[in-house]
């Protein structure tokens, strides 16, 4: 069973830049998707990015341009690089998994998030 956990979400002010970070423990035999999704308060879970095992990547047309998504697969993890952040990139943004198990089950899971605040 792997856990992912987020970690480098903080304040910045507008034009600024953060690096979060996706960090999984266990065992991975293969990755289908790792998925960047964010949620603000009031708000449904939204899709911001994803990446898939062959490094194909997708983002919401509201981050195309500002945000990257890349992986190190020697470090099991996956980043988010926001680059020019808005006040409404304001939320807390979760990675979420899909896997298979090296008994090839699918697994989802999620982290636990972590706050993103963008100031003007």
């Amino acid at each position: 069973q792997v856990q992912p956990v987020e970690s480098g979400g903080g304040l910045v002010q507008a034009g600024g830049s953060l690096r979060l970070s996706c960090a999984a423990s266990g065992s991975i035999f293969s990755m289908v998707t790792t998925d960047w999704y964010r949620q603000a308060p009031g708000k449904q879970r939204e899709l911001v990015a994803s990446i898939t095992g062959d490094s194909s990547t997708n983002y919401a047309n509201s981050v195309k341009g500002r945000f990257t998504i890349s992986r190190d697969n020697a470090k099991n993890t996956v980043y988010l690089q926001m680059n020019s952040l808005k006040p409404e990139d304001t939320a807390v943004y979760y990675c979420n998994l899909l896997y298979t198990s090296s008994s090839r089950n699918f697994i989802n899971v999620w982290g636990q998030g972590t706050q993103v605040t963008v100031s003007s």
